[in-house]
């Protein structure tokens, strides 16, 4: 009896291990799932700019990846594709969104309506999803209004200096032409009073 128990036993022992090692493979055979990193959560960027949505995500399966973005105008998908086959644009990003292999988008000439959360899907075909965001604040350029304004008052300094210039010009050949003007009406003056003195 004890030989077979401990027979029973020695056979439980194999079945046991030959079951964990199948277990064991199957499950590193069947994907493990999806991981997605976002290495800038925080993205400052100013108007006309263009900004990389920049993320990094890794699965054995198939991967569909969805940007959508959130602001106070609401929500609007970007751009979802499945890597490998099709490429889905919304019409308000279509020439504005370059997709990316790893799962980043970059995002052209940016406004300030783009400001918000950007949110980025990855979902595998096994059916296990991971989520990230990039929150994105963008910035009026100050400095170009500033530029236009220091741009604006030299012009219109230099034109101030070409105005005074040119009536100091005029001033002065008006003041010429009086001079000479009375200079030969003197001399007329002059001449005549000569003539009528040689008369008498």
């Amino acid at each position: 009896l004890m030989r077979l128990l401990r027979g029973c036993r020695s056979r439980g022992v194999v079945v046991g291990t030959v079951t964990l090692c199948l277990a064991a493979g199957w499950a590193l055979q069947t994907p493990g799932g999806v991981s997605l990193v976002v290495p800038q959560p925080n993205i400052n960027a100013t108007v006309a700019q263009n900004i990389l949505l920049s993320v990094e995500y890794s699965c054995q399966g198939v991967a569909t990846i969805e940007w959508k973005h959130v602001s106070s105008w609401g929500t609007t998908s970007i751009v979802e594709w499945r890597s490998g086959n099709y490429v889905n644009i919304s019409t308000v990003y279509k020439d504005r969104v370059t997709t990316f292999e790893n799962g980043s988008i970059q995002l052209r000439n940016v406004g300030m309506r783009d400001a918000g959360y950007y949110f980025v899907t990855v979902m595998e075909e096994h059916g296990t999803n991971a989520y990230g965001t990039i929150i994105v604040n963008v910035y009026e350029i100050i400095y170009e209004d500033l530029h236009f304004v220091a741009v604006l008052f030299a012009f219109l300094a230099a034109v101030s200096a070409i105005l005074i210039c040119f009536m100091w010009l005029c001033n002065k050949s008006l003041h010429l032409f009086q001079k000479k003007t009375t200079h030969k009406l003197t001399a007329s003056a002059t001449e005549e009073i000569e003539l009528d003195t040689i008369e008498c």
